[in-house]
């Protein structure tokens, strides 16, 4: 039986014309800076992100990780949207590896943050206070929706920042969707951000890997971070070859996946026992909130996909979905008419 897969916009398979930059990409040694493939793709993410330089890691959660040990000294705190993938979803890299104590400022529901809560996370300089070393933001935002911070607050939540000392990080994993979105250009977007971490594999749909840019002394001191991590390749273009082909050819497309994302939003929101925000649809990502209680989370995953369709869980009964390269209008509404299937069955336990 095929199955859709919505889980996330990773599990893409790469392109023909990505296998075959693959194929006859030509290689060195990335770890010396020898593989002219690696150093290729970096030259051209950072003119994509409008950076000085960039470095070539094998996951998002690395990038992220290498920027927050490479701004920081041991006992820095870092400030982050509690709401953020680096606080949910990065194994607490930066606290574990850095000694880095997380500080959280509530998101909003779009992602955003409060500017006066944001300034007051910041410490001020005293004794027995850790410095902050950093403010993190996330655009677009997952675990929102897939929600977009604006050139306007992304230069007011910056310049908080900035205007404090503090350098300002971007977890920018899907940040293509969100100059997308904008219609406007990824330099425009990461202007008032000192580093960028963007991901090849997620709505780039390249196999793997992420990207780290920023100023070249500092990129020069994260590929130390990124040695000490484990994160130093040998003939890495085999694979980077791929994400020059993402870069060069999968951004126009992005879009595509927006309209199919609002269209099945909007399909779902018409189902008994599902709700959806449909203000937070902005990019590839619905989040929807399984409101039917005769269903628990968990058995409702199951079930839809023994059915073929396999979707993820956010918790608080909240399932989310993400559009991406592969699919086609009829695999959406396949999904939809799986989902509302199910729902007209009495779960099993059900009184």
């Amino acid at each position: 039986m095929p199955v859709i897969d919505l889980r996330s916009d990773t599990v893409t398979h790469p392109t023909q014309e990505m296998r075959e930059a693959m194929a006859r990409a030509e290689v060195g040694d990335d770890q010396s800076a020898e593989d002219p493939t690696v150093n290729h793709l970096e030259e051209l993410a950072a003119s994509k992100v409008g950076k000085e330089a960039a470095m070539y890691v094998p996951s998002g959660v690395m990038g992220n990780l290498c920027a927050l040990l490479t701004h920081c000294g041991r006992g820095d705190e870092v400030v982050m949207g509690d709401e953020s993938h680096i606080f949910w979803y990065e194994s607490g890299g930066g606290s574990a590896l850095g000694g880095l104590p997380y500080r959280t400022v509530r998101n909003g529901r779009y992602g955003d943050m409060d500017l006066d809560e944001l300034n007051a996370s910041i410490r001020p300089e005293r004794s027995g206070f850790p410095p902050t070393g950093l403010v993190c933001l996330e655009n677009t935002h997952n675990r929102c929706g897939g929600t977009v911070l604006n050139l306007e607050q992304m230069r007011k939540l910056a310049a908080v920042a900035h205007e404090r000392g503090v350098p300002v990080h971007l977890d920018g994993a899907r940040v293509f969707n969100a100059a997308a979105y904008l219609n406007v250009s990824v330099p425009e977007l990461t202007a008032t951000v000192d580093t960028v971490q963007f991901c090849l594999s997620k709505g780039l749909s390249a196999p793997v890997g992420s990207v780290l840019a920023g100023p070249a002394p500092f990129i020069h001191e994260a590929r130390k971070a990124r040695k000490m991590l484990g994160g130093a390749m040998r003939q890495a273009g085999v694979i980077a070859a791929a994400g020059i082909v993402a870069l060069e050819h999968m951004v126009d497309r992005i879009s595509k996946d927006h309209v199919s994302a609002r269209k099945l939003a909007q399909r779902l929101s018409t189902l008994p026992g599902i709700e959806v925000d449909l203000t937070t649809v902005q990019t590839n990502i619905v989040v929807f909130k399984l409101a039917d209680e005769r269903w628990e989370p968990d058995q409702f995953l199951s079930v839809v996909a023994e059915e073929g369709l396999r979707i993820s869980s956010f918790g608080a009964r909240r399932l989310r979905m993400v559009t991406h390269y592969g699919l086609e209008a009829g695999d959406y509404d396949q999904a939809v008419k799986i989902i509302e299937r199910v729902l007209v069955r009495v779960p099993a336990g059900a009184r």
